[in-house]
Protein backbone atom coordinates (compact mmCIF):
# COMPACT_ATOMS: atom_id res chain seq x y z
CA UNK A 1 0.00 0.00 0.00
CA UNK A 2 1.04 3.47 -0.79
CA UNK A 3 0.64 5.73 2.51
CA UNK A 4 1.16 8.96 1.01
CA UNK A 5 -1.99 10.65 0.35
CA UNK A 6 -4.02 7.48 2.04
CA UNK A 7 -6.11 9.04 5.06
CA UNK A 8 -6.25 7.56 8.60
CA UNK A 9 -7.74 7.13 11.78
CA UNK A 10 -5.14 5.99 14.30
CA UNK A 11 -6.47 4.66 18.03
CA UNK A 12 -4.60 4.90 21.42
CA UNK A 13 -2.28 7.44 19.54
CA UNK A 14 -2.25 9.91 22.58
CA UNK A 15 1.58 8.21 23.35
CA UNK A 16 3.41 5.10 22.48
CA UNK A 17 2.88 2.77 19.75
CA UNK A 18 -0.20 4.41 18.58
CA UNK A 19 1.40 8.10 18.62
CA UNK A 20 4.43 6.48 16.91
CA UNK A 21 2.46 4.98 13.77
CA UNK A 22 0.99 8.60 13.51
CA UNK A 23 3.89 10.45 13.76
CA UNK A 24 5.47 7.91 10.63
CA UNK A 25 2.37 7.81 9.01
CA UNK A 26 2.11 11.61 8.70
CA UNK A 27 6.29 11.58 7.88
CA UNK A 28 5.16 9.88 4.73
CA UNK A 29 2.88 11.55 3.68
CA UNK A 30 -0.62 10.30 5.13
CA UNK A 31 -3.48 12.68 6.89
CA UNK A 32 -4.20 11.33 10.19
CA UNK A 33 -7.06 11.21 12.85
CA UNK A 34 -6.02 10.53 16.31
CA UNK A 35 -8.62 8.67 18.89
CA UNK A 36 -7.61 8.83 22.29
CA UNK A 37 -9.83 8.73 25.93
CA UNK A 38 -9.21 12.44 26.79
CA UNK A 39 -9.52 15.99 25.23
CA UNK A 40 -5.77 16.83 27.45
CA UNK A 41 -4.23 14.22 25.96
CA UNK A 42 -5.50 14.35 22.01
CA UNK A 43 -4.63 18.18 22.18
CA UNK A 44 -1.34 17.57 23.43
CA UNK A 45 -0.73 14.96 20.53
CA UNK A 46 -2.00 16.50 17.79
CA UNK A 47 -0.41 19.73 19.01
CA UNK A 48 3.47 17.77 18.75
CA UNK A 49 2.40 15.76 15.54
CA UNK A 50 1.16 19.27 13.35
CA UNK A 51 4.88 20.32 14.42
CA UNK A 52 5.89 17.09 11.79
CA UNK A 53 2.89 17.69 9.62
CA UNK A 54 1.14 21.00 9.62
CA UNK A 55 -2.77 21.06 9.21
CA UNK A 56 -2.57 17.06 8.40
CA UNK A 57 -3.49 15.86 11.61
CA UNK A 58 -6.94 16.00 13.23
CA UNK A 59 -7.52 14.63 17.06
CA UNK A 60 -10.92 13.48 19.02
CA UNK A 61 -11.37 12.59 22.69
CA UNK A 62 -13.35 9.29 22.36
CA UNK A 63 -13.31 5.72 23.67
CA UNK A 64 -12.24 3.43 20.63
CA UNK A 65 -14.74 0.52 21.98
CA UNK A 66 -18.06 2.95 21.50
CA UNK A 67 -19.54 2.67 17.80
CA UNK A 68 -20.55 5.93 18.31
CA UNK A 69 -17.07 7.56 19.26
CA UNK A 70 -15.43 5.08 16.05
CA UNK A 71 -17.91 6.60 13.61
CA UNK A 72 -17.06 10.23 15.11
CA UNK A 73 -13.48 9.51 14.29
CA UNK A 74 -14.43 8.08 10.74
CA UNK A 75 -16.54 11.14 9.86
CA UNK A 76 -14.16 13.83 11.25
CA UNK A 77 -11.58 11.71 8.91
CA UNK A 78 -14.00 12.54 6.48
CA UNK A 79 -15.09 16.01 6.35
CA UNK A 80 -10.99 17.35 6.87
CA UNK A 81 -9.15 15.01 4.38
CA UNK A 82 -11.75 12.46 2.56
CA UNK A 83 -12.20 8.97 3.30
CA UNK A 84 -10.82 6.60 5.81
CA UNK A 85 -8.28 3.93 3.47
CA UNK A 86 -6.32 2.94 6.47
CA UNK A 87 -7.73 2.31 9.94
CA UNK A 88 -5.42 0.93 12.94
CA UNK A 89 -6.58 0.10 16.15
CA UNK A 90 -3.87 0.13 18.12
CA UNK A 91 -5.35 1.15 21.68
CA UNK A 92 -4.96 -1.74 24.02
CA UNK A 93 -5.41 -2.65 27.72
CA UNK A 94 -3.67 -5.06 30.55
CA UNK A 95 -5.66 -5.60 33.08
CA UNK A 96 -6.31 -8.05 35.91
CA UNK A 97 -4.27 -10.95 37.01
CA UNK A 98 -4.55 -14.69 36.64
CA UNK A 99 -8.00 -15.67 38.06
CA UNK A 100 -8.42 -12.90 40.27
CA UNK A 101 -9.15 -10.52 37.51
CA UNK A 102 -12.97 -9.73 37.69
CA UNK A 103 -15.63 -9.53 35.55
CA UNK A 104 -15.15 -5.83 34.67
CA UNK A 105 -11.90 -6.44 33.88
CA UNK A 106 -12.60 -9.32 31.07
CA UNK A 107 -15.43 -7.11 30.00
CA UNK A 108 -13.22 -4.13 29.67
CA UNK A 109 -10.46 -6.33 27.83
CA UNK A 110 -12.76 -7.85 25.43
CA UNK A 111 -14.66 -4.69 24.25
CA UNK A 112 -11.08 -2.82 24.13
CA UNK A 113 -8.94 -5.40 23.13
CA UNK A 114 -11.67 -7.20 20.53
CA UNK A 115 -14.79 -5.53 19.90
CA UNK A 116 -13.10 -2.69 18.91
CA UNK A 117 -11.73 -4.18 16.16
CA UNK A 118 -15.05 -6.03 15.11
CA UNK A 119 -17.42 -2.33 15.53
CA UNK A 120 -14.07 -0.21 13.39
CA UNK A 121 -14.81 -2.74 10.40
CA UNK A 122 -18.26 -3.19 10.83
CA UNK A 123 -18.31 0.78 10.18
CA UNK A 124 -15.45 0.58 7.14
CA UNK A 125 -15.46 -2.77 5.40
CA UNK A 126 -18.50 -1.87 3.16
CA UNK A 127 -17.64 1.19 2.05
CA UNK A 128 -14.40 -0.01 1.55
CA UNK A 129 -15.51 -3.01 -0.61
CA UNK A 130 -17.78 -0.29 -3.17
CA UNK A 131 -14.12 1.50 -3.13
CA UNK A 132 -12.23 -2.13 -4.09
CA UNK A 133 -9.17 -1.21 -1.30
CA UNK A 134 -8.56 0.01 2.22
CA UNK A 135 -6.21 -1.46 5.14
CA UNK A 136 -7.17 -2.93 8.57
CA UNK A 137 -4.23 -2.84 10.80
CA UNK A 138 -4.37 -4.62 14.08
CA UNK A 139 -2.19 -4.43 16.83
CA UNK A 140 -1.86 -7.32 19.07
CA UNK A 141 0.97 -8.44 20.68
CA UNK A 142 3.54 -11.45 20.87
CA UNK A 143 1.35 -12.15 23.65
CA UNK A 144 -1.84 -13.09 20.57
CA UNK A 145 0.87 -16.07 18.85
CA UNK A 146 2.45 -17.13 21.79
CA UNK A 147 0.74 -16.25 25.67
CA UNK A 148 1.74 -13.92 28.55
CA UNK A 149 2.57 -14.80 31.56
CA UNK A 150 0.20 -13.76 34.21
CA UNK A 151 -2.60 -11.71 32.53
CA UNK A 152 -5.10 -14.25 31.03
CA UNK A 153 -7.27 -11.35 29.72
CA UNK A 154 -5.07 -9.87 28.28
CA UNK A 155 -3.06 -13.13 26.52
CA UNK A 156 -6.88 -14.25 25.67
CA UNK A 157 -8.31 -11.01 23.84
CA UNK A 158 -4.70 -10.91 21.81
CA UNK A 159 -5.17 -13.96 20.42
CA UNK A 160 -8.61 -12.80 19.68
CA UNK A 161 -7.68 -10.22 17.91
CA UNK A 162 -4.84 -12.07 16.03
CA UNK A 163 -7.87 -13.97 14.92
CA UNK A 164 -10.05 -11.54 13.94
CA UNK A 165 -7.26 -9.81 11.46
CA UNK A 166 -6.75 -13.24 10.01
CA UNK A 167 -10.48 -13.67 9.43
CA UNK A 168 -10.99 -10.16 8.12
CA UNK A 169 -7.74 -11.07 5.71
CA UNK A 170 -9.37 -14.39 4.45
CA UNK A 171 -12.66 -12.64 3.95
CA UNK A 172 -12.02 -9.85 2.15
CA UNK A 173 -8.20 -10.54 0.99
CA UNK A 174 -9.51 -11.32 -2.42
CA UNK A 175 -11.71 -8.13 -2.51
CA UNK A 176 -8.97 -5.49 -1.91
CA UNK A 177 -9.08 -4.90 1.57
CA UNK A 178 -5.31 -5.78 3.52
CA UNK A 179 -4.79 -6.70 6.73
CA UNK A 180 -1.73 -6.60 8.69
CA UNK A 181 -1.21 -7.47 12.71
CA UNK A 182 1.41 -6.18 14.44
CA UNK A 183 2.90 -8.41 17.47
CA UNK A 184 5.18 -6.65 19.23
CA UNK A 185 7.35 -8.07 22.32
CA UNK A 186 8.44 -5.13 24.49
CA UNK A 187 8.01 -1.72 23.74
CA UNK A 188 9.14 0.90 25.91
CA UNK A 189 5.31 2.40 26.72
CA UNK A 190 3.79 3.51 29.93
CA UNK A 191 1.82 -0.10 29.59
CA UNK A 192 5.07 -2.09 30.58
CA UNK A 193 6.37 0.74 32.85
CA UNK A 194 2.91 0.62 35.05
CA UNK A 195 3.67 -3.59 35.10
CA UNK A 196 7.40 -3.18 35.91
CA UNK A 197 6.13 -0.76 38.83
CA UNK A 198 2.69 -2.50 40.12
CA UNK A 199 2.12 -3.70 43.58
CA UNK A 200 1.17 -6.98 42.34
CA UNK A 201 3.38 -9.34 41.87
CA UNK A 202 1.99 -11.24 39.14
CA UNK A 203 1.58 -8.16 36.99
CA UNK A 204 5.60 -7.31 38.04
CA UNK A 205 6.54 -10.72 36.94
CA UNK A 206 4.16 -10.27 33.30
CA UNK A 207 6.50 -7.06 32.84
CA UNK A 208 9.49 -9.06 33.57
CA UNK A 209 8.53 -11.66 31.36
CA UNK A 210 8.14 -9.96 28.61
CA UNK A 211 11.43 -7.54 29.06
CA UNK A 212 13.56 -10.33 29.52
CA UNK A 213 12.81 -12.17 26.18
CA UNK A 214 13.92 -9.48 24.09
CA UNK A 215 15.18 -6.32 23.52
CA UNK A 216 12.55 -3.40 25.04
CA UNK A 217 11.84 -1.06 21.14
CA UNK A 218 11.27 2.38 21.04
CA UNK A 219 8.23 3.14 19.87
CA UNK A 220 9.48 4.72 16.69
CA UNK A 221 11.57 2.08 15.86
CA UNK A 222 7.82 -0.52 16.02
CA UNK A 223 6.47 2.13 13.62
CA UNK A 224 8.88 2.06 11.22
CA UNK A 225 8.15 -1.71 11.27
CA UNK A 226 4.58 -0.95 10.87
CA UNK A 227 5.22 1.58 7.69
CA UNK A 228 7.18 -1.66 6.29
CA UNK A 229 5.02 -4.55 6.54
CA UNK A 230 2.04 -1.66 5.43
CA UNK A 231 3.97 -1.14 2.25
CA UNK A 232 4.65 -4.56 1.72
CA UNK A 233 1.18 -5.64 2.21
CA UNK A 234 2.54 -7.98 5.10
CA UNK A 235 -0.18 -9.61 7.56
CA UNK A 236 2.39 -10.77 10.24
CA UNK A 237 4.33 -7.53 11.59
CA UNK A 238 6.80 -8.48 13.98
CA UNK A 239 9.47 -6.00 14.97
CA UNK A 240 11.47 -8.77 17.80
CA UNK A 241 12.12 -11.34 14.96
CA UNK A 242 12.77 -14.00 17.37
CA UNK A 243 8.79 -13.86 18.06
CA UNK A 244 8.20 -15.92 14.92
CA UNK A 245 11.29 -18.26 16.27
CA UNK A 246 9.45 -18.83 19.27
CA UNK A 247 6.32 -19.02 17.07
CA UNK A 248 7.43 -21.94 15.06
CA UNK A 249 8.62 -24.11 18.08
CA UNK A 250 5.10 -23.84 19.71
CA UNK A 251 3.52 -25.01 16.60
CA UNK A 252 6.00 -27.64 16.26
CA UNK A 253 5.99 -28.95 19.65
CA UNK A 254 3.04 -27.38 21.85
CA UNK A 255 3.71 -29.95 24.83
CA UNK A 256 7.84 -29.04 24.65
CA UNK A 257 6.76 -25.68 24.29
CA UNK A 258 4.35 -25.48 27.41
CA UNK A 259 6.62 -27.10 29.45
CA UNK A 260 9.56 -24.35 28.77
CA UNK A 261 6.92 -21.60 29.14
CA UNK A 262 6.69 -23.31 32.89
CA UNK A 263 9.96 -23.32 33.37
CA UNK A 264 10.80 -20.00 32.55
CA UNK A 265 7.58 -18.77 34.78
CA UNK A 266 8.98 -20.29 37.39
CA UNK A 267 12.30 -18.84 37.14
CA UNK A 268 11.02 -15.13 36.96
CA UNK A 269 9.24 -15.81 39.95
Amino acid sequence: MKVAGTVAVVTGAAGGIGYAIARRLLEHGAQVVVLDLTARTVEAAVDSLSRHAPGQVAGLAGDCSAEDDLRAAIDLARARFGPVGLFAANAGVALGSGLEASDTDWAASVEVNLLAHVRAARLLVPGWLDRGRGYFLSTASAAGLLTQLGSAAYSVTKHAAVAFAEWLSVTYGSRGIAVSCLCPMGVNTAMLHDGRQSADAVARLAAKAVADSGAVMEPLDVADAVLEGIRDERFLILPHPEVLGFFRHKAADYDRWLAGMRRYQEALA
